[in-house]
């Protein structure tokens, strides 16, 4: 392998790919990166086994090859150097690089140890607006809860339709939605589901969130998100995932379709109060949180016989019930931050007379998106 290379362009790759790249003590080759010159390309590859990512740049290829090398060591190196251009040559597991009158070897491993990172190779293509699809992703993505029980809500589950796209998560203690709503539709044949692990999308959100569309691989084991290169139209980056196995909770069951107290707050001010009022809470985060309609107020009470106690109130719009009703307030915290706008709408629903259900938080003025979180119920 030789080859001619911009330092800032392979800096570029190698900050993204070496980000899936893990060290194991079992597996050390995973924390290598696979350099492949053919054509007149440089194709970057790393794995987990779980993921895995492949970055094309353009280069001026002088002979064909590969080499691996430890993706870190390599990404570390080529940061640390002026931008210029780089020849870079591979001989007998060992990368020779050159730049500015500066010469380095890294040694590598062998190639057949590197992991093959799968194709897609079945089932339909979109492409979608990939900064609103990471900017949703990022509203849910937290809530998600690691279970070998249930892994189903281990990952973000995806409905993608002609004209919508859903994306939800849940715990079973709260839940988020985010729906992209498209302009024009998209050439589906049916609609497909899938459930991506969290640690994916993480990395779907940072990989591609400053990009402005990326196309999405759609079949029944993986998921291969791609974006193209601005020169000429081929692949940049190819993110692969293996998909979570098994049915999603109906989660809609969960979102209450009637309520008897609904209030319109200022979210600063009731995401600062419900954190001062957390510093004096216990154990399990327990915030009550008072509706009163007639005087139209919310109060945040919090009480700890070791600590003290805390009481605030602060104006909102409120119809329906009296209602005082207890939250884990990190939930609820949780829930106003990811909502973009300053005016919320929090609506208290009823399993039966004297049992609470699930509340709604939502934006005021913007459909896309709900958040449900489950009151602590009195023991």
């Amino acid at each position: 392998m030789k080859l001619t290379i911009l330092q800032n362009k392979l800096k570029e790759g190698l900050n993204i790919v070496e980000r899936i790249s893990s060290k194991s003590p079992t597996l050390p080759i995973l924390g290598n990166v696979l350099l492949k010159a053919e054509k007149n390309f440089l194709e970057l590859s790393t794995t987990d086994l779980e993921v895995g990512i492949r970055f094309w740049i353009l280069s001026k290829i002088e002979k064909e090859g590969s080499v691996t090398v430890p993706a870190q060591i390599l990404s570390s190196y080529i940061s640390s150097l002026n931008p210029s251009s780089i020849k870079i040559e591979a001989k007998d597991k060992v990368l020779n690089l050159e730049s500015n009158h500066i010469k380095t070897q890294i040694k590598g491993n062998n190639i057949e140890d590197f992991p093959i990172i799968p194709k897609v190779t079945e089932g339909e293509t979109v492409s979608l607006p990939s900064h609103s699809v990471c900017q949703g992703l990022s509203q849910i993505v937290g809530i998600c809860s690691l279970s070998t029980i249930r892994p189903e809500i281990s990952g973000i589950y995806f409905l993608v339709q002609k004209n919508l796209l859903k994306m939800v998560a849940t715990d079973s203690f709260r839940l988020g939605e985010k729906k992209i709503f498209f302009k024009e539709p998209l050439s589906l044949s049916k609609e497909y589901s899938l459930i991506l692990p969290q640690k994916a999308v993480s990395h779907v959100i940072s990989i591609f969130e400053q990009t402005d569309v990326f196309k999405v691989f759609l079949s029944p084991n993986l998921s291969m998100f791609e974006s193209l290169m601005e020169e000429i139209d081929h692949p940049k980056i190819q993110f692969v995932s293996k998909l979570i196995e098994g049915e999603y909770p109906k989660y809609e069951e969960i979102i209450p379709k009637s309520y008897k107290t609904e209030a319109q707050i200022e979210k600063k001010e009731f995401l600062r109060q419900l954190k001062t009022a957390g510093i004096f809470a216990g154990r399990i985060n327990e915030v009550k949180i008072g509706f009163d309609p007639k005087n139209q107020e919310i109060r945040v009470f919090c009480q700890n016989p070791d600590l003290g106690e805390h009481l605030s109130s602060l104006p909102a719009k409120i119809k329906g019930k009296e209602s005082e009703v207890s939250f884990n307030y990190k939930f609820l915290s949780d829930g106003l931050l990811s909502i973009e706008t300053n005016e919320i709408l929090f609506a208290l629903s009823e399993e039966k007379p004297g049992v609470e259900g699930p509340a709604l938080l939502k934006p005021i003025g913007d459909e896309s998106y709900l958040y449900v979180v489950m009151p602590i119920q009195a023991s």
